[in-house]
């Protein structure tokens, strides 16, 4: 503005004035102490009142409006600088808080602090119910009003979550630009609010709450102080974010320890697992057998493992884990069925475990696998065995002319000694068909039985000849055993071993024939198929005298061994019928031959025998009680009779034509 100078003022003064105005000085050492506004107008009051010009007074009046703008300009700025100050400590002290509900409490008071309201408060959106409930409030007294939820759209601070602006309100009843609801404005109204100021707390583009300061009175909030709300929200939601953060970080934290230590719970037992993989692999590799696998896991799991063929194992038990495939829990033990297809070989049972990991239980079950493939190998090559003893067996009754020595190449790979004294049994289970070898079955015969049968007594004979070291076959309806002979080894007594050893494995009765001994099969093949006919013989002569079940040799029929043997033991017969009484002729002197053989002459008369032999009745009594004392009561039993009477016959022969040899 031009400084407009009276007519009579000399020239200089003016100029002076213009360039130097004196009258800003006193405005400045107001501006410099702060000085209230109204201390603005006093040095134009005194100018006035000291007739001061009316260039002075223009002057003054110009310097005073200056200096208030200027007064103005430095309180909006220390303002400013104050709100700036207020802001960066709040971003400082939200920066500092970790927990969720002290970053809000801090939040909302801080608000309430910067605006200088009575009440703030903080609402959060919930995606879930599509809804803002209130969170945290500061300077509320009103119950309904700390619970209230707003509808996304209802009352302000719906209005701000949905349009993501700040919303301000001076009257709060009073305004229709939003949509009032009774739960709300009963709230509010509990409250006494009137004046509400809501900023959304955005987290990029979305909003996650609103901030609200709000007074019980009209009030009037400013741009400056709606953007410092704003900028409070801001920082807010930031750290609002980062609590959040902060505390998923921590949960996962938790969960991530908790899987550690899961983990390190596990580590053992996989350690376990993987130490029972190796054992087991390596007890496979090595042909190990099944106690060598139950060891190694009761080893690993540190209790007693027994591995129990199925009729012993819990039956229950074993039906389950049969069906179920796993290991199953039986009081304080577990039972894993061992199976290969639909047959059950058996069941490994662990004992006094009732509380088993899941995967020492599949370490359990793994091992119920090995041992049924170590039992399955067990029984192919037991398999195998038995056949190539039975093909060995057949080879040596079919054919005589083989050589030896590729005999003895073969008995040996399967433990056999075809040069040992040997002897050929003839078994047959009770209901086993009567062959003549060389056709079916007799008419008269017992039904044929089925083929499990048939190999049920060619596995038990098998198991028999290999842990004797012999060989076994089936033929003819039944089986053929070749086993060694102890050196004084008895025939018949092997057979009745045998056909008990038989009978206990089949639970049924099995009857067997043997034949004298065969000194060495390998020299001379034919003897085997010779013994086998013998041997069958007897067995046939068992069952038909009704000994069915029992073990017999020719020896044991007496004079009808004579008949059943090949070798035809005349001799044998002789001294096993009457070896006593001649052995106590020749000890003795005495003649009790010579009246065994009168008595039968005469009928079995005493009486008679005294006149045959010349001596007093008494004589021939004391003779035959001497008899009864060496053969036995039942000597005179018509069976028992009729063989002395044939050895007898057959001594008198013999010693005749000892006679008629020597002369």
């Amino acid at each position: 503005m031009p400084h407009d100078q009276p007519a009579s003022a000399p020239g200089p003064a003016p100029a002076d004035a213009s360039d130097h105005d004196p009258a800003e000085a006193p405005f400045l050492g107001l501006l410099a102490t702060g000085a209230a506004a109204e201390e603005y107008e006093r040095p134009v009051l005194r100018a006035r009142a000291g007739g001061a010009a009316a260039a002075r007074l223009a002057a003054l009046e110009r310097a005073k409006l200056l200096a208030l703008r200027v007064r103005t300009e430095l309180e909006d700025r220390r303002r400013r600088e104050a709100e700036l100050s207020a802001l960066y400590a709040t971003a400082h002290d939200l920066a500092g808080l970790r927990d969720l509900d002290a970053v809000l409490r801090a939040i909302v008071r801080r608000a309430s602090s910067l605006l200088g309201t009575e009440v703030a408060y903080l609402t959060l959106n919930d995606p879930a119910a599509g809804d803002t409930y209130m969170r945290v409030t500061d300077g509320s007294v009103s119950a309904r009003f700390q619970q209230l939820r707003l509808a996304m759209g209802e009352g302000l601070g719906g209005l701000v979550a949905q349009t993501a602006r700040p919303y301000v309100t001076d009257s709060y009843f009073h305004d229709e630009r939003f949509r009032h609801t009774r739960t709300i404005d009963s709230g509010v109204r509990d409250e006494g609010l009137v004046a509400i100021l809501g900023v959304p707390l955005l987290l990029g583009s979305g909003v996650i709450g609103v901030l609200f300061a709000a007074d019980r009175r009209e009030r009037v909030f400013e741009p400056g102080q709606v953007a410092l709300l704003a900028a409070h929200a801001a920082h807010a939601a930031v750290a609002i974010d980062t609590a959040n953060l902060l505390a998923e970080t921590r949960k996962t934290l938790t969960e991530l320890e908790a899987a550690n230590e899961i983990i390190r719970d596990r580590s053992s037992v996989i350690e376990r697992a993987s130490d029972v993989h190796d054992r087991l692999t390596e007890l496979v590799l090595r042909g190990g057998g099944v106690q060598d696998v139950a060891d190694a896991v009761a080893e690993v799991l540190d209790g007693d493992v027994e591995f129990t063929e199925p009729g012993r194992a819990p039956a229950a038990a074993l039906d389950r884990s049969r069906a179920d495939g796993h290991a199953v829990r039986d009081g304080a033990d577990w039972v894993a069925a061992v199976r290969a297809g639909g047959e059950v070989l058996g069941a490994l049972v662990l004992r006094g475990h009732p509380a088993l990991d899941p995967v020492d239980q599949r370490t359990l079950e793994r091992a119920a696998m090995v041992t049924s493939l170590l039992l399955l190998a067990r029984r192919t090559a037991g398999e195998a065995e038995q056949r190539v003893r039975g093909e060995l067996l057949d080879d040596l009754l079919d054919a005589a002319a083989r050589d030896p020595r590729l005999l003895r190449e073969r008995a040996a790979r399967v433990g056999a000694d075809l040069d040992a004294p040997h002897v050929v049994l003839a078994a047959r289970m009770s209901g086993a068909p009567i062959s003549d070898g060389d056709g079916p079955p007799r008419p008269d015969g017992p039904p044929r039985p089925d083929g499990t049968d048939r190999r049920r007594l060619w596995s038990a004979a098998s198991h028999l000849a290999a842990t004797r070291h012999g060989l076994a076959a089936v033929r003819d309806g039944g089986a053929v055993l070749l086993l060694p002979l102890e050196p004084g080894g008895d025939p018949a007594h092997t057979a009745r071993e045998i056909a008990a050893r038989l009978g206990t494995a089949l639970h049924v009765p099995v009857t067997v024939g043997a034949s004298a001994p065969v000194p060495a099969p390998a020299a001379r093949p034919a003897a085997v198929a010779d013994a086998y006919a013998e041997a069958r013989r007897c067995r046939e002569a068992l069952c038909a005298l009704g000994r069915a079940g029992q073990g017999a040799a020719a020896a044991d029929f007496g004079f009808l061994g004579l008949l059943l043997a090949d070798t035809r033991d005349v001799d044998g017969f002789v001294h096993r019928t009457l070896g006593a009484v001649a052995d106590y002729d020749a000890r003795r002197g005495t003649e009790l031959l010579r009246t065994l053989g009168a008595y039968f002459a005469c009928g079995m008369s005493p009486a008679r025998t005294k006149d045959e032999l010349h001596v007093h009745v008494n004589t021939v009594a004391q003779r035959l009680e001497r008899v009864g004392r060496l053969l036995g009561p039942d000597w005179q039993t018509p069976a028992r009779a009729l063989e002395i009477q044939l050895a007898l016959r057959l001594h008198q022969l013999s010693a005749a034509v000892t006679r008629e040899t020597e002369e």
